[in-house]
């Protein structure tokens, strides 16, 4: 028999003993009739004998039946009852634990039902702090290959001594060496994290426990260090072996120290059982612990020391290579239209995960399907890109005219400053379709992976998201709303400049803000400072801000008719792309010169 089918059985048994217990109820019940029919009953002398509990009265008629009521007052109804010869007996009254006890048993009843259900459902426990054994089954079977993780070369290079330690343990401990005994890998999600640990563990050919973090964590406590014991003598049987931990901090986490309440004993004793164990392998024994999060900032710092985690391994997003093998790894799955270059594709998608761009890749082959498409195209890598970066396309959206003309004109400012500027990156596309909350798009895409930024770079994004807002006021003479993002981002580029990294002149080179504990760095916040310091900042930020502001002002303003012609474009197009772009920008270069040779002419004349 199944467990499902176990399950069923036991909700069935557990639904049939509430019935049964409801009718046992109900036929051991005597009937219930209200004070004035008691006493009129006395008075017609059909009732002999009655007892007495507090309140509580209970008695049978003449005929046998028994019944049951409430008296209100007792001294007075006691006349009464003597008056008609009715036999009384009596009892202390007490706390009725019975009437509470059989009120609660269908609920006992269901809550048993239900855990033992549930119990079954997750693998089954034969005690609360037991853990059957096939929760901890090893693997042996992982098909997985350093040659199947792509895109993270150092860290799959830097793993290769763990594989080697596992296969050959004598290499190591002869020249007096130790191998490490944890492995932490720390990244942002998505990067490949669980697919390298699994990779070691097909490498290796060595049995593989992988467990979650939350899997150790119950609501009764010492449920958690049990596990953890349970799993570590388990690894010791199969040793050599590896024990994989993902979301290591759902356990890991710094423990309170001046904690009062107990809230966190539970994940604290888990925490405190796997530091045990993790230093109390024997030499003999080669059982390496990985472990994966994306938060290792909130890690405590027993765990971290050398002798339980002796490497950490940082995995960082892939970089254009990287994600060029990625692609290369995925687009094995699907069939590919000639003459698609996955290099181009790779540097469309800065800041993609490996996780991310195996999604690029399924989105895109399903865009081909649902075109009736024999193979995948590139029109489709860019539909799922922009689909996955930016929204769905809406295009059914109803927008009139005017709007649909303020937004080619908003877009055609941010990408001709865009173009104009020195030190931008190049425009890959611009489109008035809308796509999520967003009317219209301009894309820009680096030449290469940016990891440092310049001063001109980042006073030239703030004037590209301003040129919107400009091009709006240059033509309609108004502002509108779908200004607002990229206020707030031009502010906080500023703000940065000033407060972060020690760009303004007249600030100095001081930092204001700094690194708020968060995801491998966090969010920066503002440090404490004086109310003068704070207006200096003020007036620095608003001084950059109004600067680039009047100075892609006057670029719009001088090439006007470029503005006119990018637009125009864009309102027949809907979307233009770079090379496109670079056509228009060209066609306003001669019209000018052209302009220019007729003035002169003129003058001559």
């Amino acid at each position: 028999m199944s467990q499902i089918q176990i399950g069923l059985l036991v909700l069935l048994l557990t639904f049939l003993g509430v019935v049964g217990y409801n009718v046992y109820l109900h036929e051991s019940t005597t009937s219930e009739i209200s004070y004035t029919t008691f006493v009129e009953l006395v008075e017609k002398g059909t009732i002999n004998k009655i007892h007495l509990k507090g309140g509580q009265v209970k008695g049978s008629y003449h005929a046998g039946s028994e019944f049951s009521s409430f008296i209100p007052d007792v001294a007075a109804l006691l006349p009464v009852l003597k008056k008609y010869s009715v036999e009384i007996t009596a009892e202390k009254d007490s706390a009725n634990m019975t009437g509470f006890l059989n009120s609660m048993v269908p609920v006992f009843l269901i809550l048993g039902g239900y855990m033992i259900f549930s119990r079954m459902q997750k693998g089954g426990k034969s005690g609360f702090g037991n853990t059957k054994k096939n929760i901890f089954n090893p693997r042996t079977d992982s098909n997985l290959r350093f040659n199947d993780v792509a895109g993270i070369s150092e860290a799959r290079t830097e793993l290769v001594e763990i594989v080697d330690s596992l296969k050959n343990p004598d290499k190591f401990s002869t020249l007096g060496g130790y191998i490490p005994k944890g492995v932490l890998l720390q990244g942002p999600p998505g990067t490949g994290k669980t697919l390298l640990a699994k990779a070691i563990a097909g490498e290796a050919s060595v049995p593989f426990y992988s467990i979650g973090g939350s899997d150790f964590v119950e609501m009764f406590v010492g449920v958690g260090a049990s596990r953890v014991r349970d799993l570590f003598t388990e690894a010791k049987k199969n040793a050599p072996c590896i024990i994989f931990i993902d979301e290591i901090d759902a356990i890991g986490g710094k423990r309170s120290g001046g904690n009062a309440s107990g809230s966190n004993d539970e994940r604290e004793q888990t925490l405190n059982a796997l530091l045990v164990e993790m230093d109390g392998f024997d030499s003999d024994q080669t059982v390496i612990i990985i472990a994966a999060t994306n938060r290792p900032d909130i890690l405590d710092p027993a765990l971290l020391r050398p002798g339980r985690f002796d490497r950490q391994v940082t995995i960082t997003l892939p970089d254009v290579k990287g994600r060029h093998k990625i692609l290369e790894v995925h687009a094995k799955k699907i069939i590919l239209a000639n003459g698609i270059n996955l290099s181009d594709i790779a540097r469309s998608i800065p800041g993609f995960s490996g996780a991310e761009i195996a999604n690029l890749v399924n989105e895109a082959a399903l865009m081909a399907a649902r075109h009736n498409k024999s193979a995948v195209e590139i029109s489709d890598f860019e539909e799922a890109k922009d689909k996955i970066s930016l929204g769905l396309e809406r295009k059914n959206a109803v927008i009139n005219e005017k709007d649909r003309r303020v937004t080619a004109y908003h877009e055609a400012g941010h990408a001709i400053t865009a173009k104009l500027l020195p030190e931008t990156d190049p425009v890959h596309k611009i489109s008035i379709i809308p796509r999520g909350q967003a009317l219209g798009l301009t894309q820009q895409l680096p030449l290469d992976d940016k990891y440092t930024y310049s001063r001109e770079y980042l006073i030239n994004r703030i004037k590209i998201l301003m040129g919107g807002r400009i091009a709006e006021e240059i033509i309609f003479d108004h502002q509108t709303t779908g200004a607002s993002n990229d206020i707030v981002v031009a502010t906080e580029i500023a703000t940065r400049l000033v407060c972060e990294f020690g760009m303004s002149s007249t600030i100095g080179p001081i930092a204001y803000m700094q690194e708020q504990s968060g995801f491998l760095g966090g969010n920066s916040v503002m440090k404490p400072y004086s109310e003068k310091t704070a207006e200096r900042i003020d007036n620095e930020i608003k001084s950059i801000v109004d600067q680039c502001y009047f100075e892609t002002k006057e670029l719009l303003t001088s090439n006007n008719k470029f503005l006119h012609k990018l637009a125009e474009a864009l309102l027949v197009n809907e979307t233009v792309d770079g090379e496109e772009m670079d056509i228009v920008y060209q066609c306003y270069v001669n019209e000018v010169k052209i302009e220019k040779k007729l003035l002169n002419t003129a003058r001559r004349i």
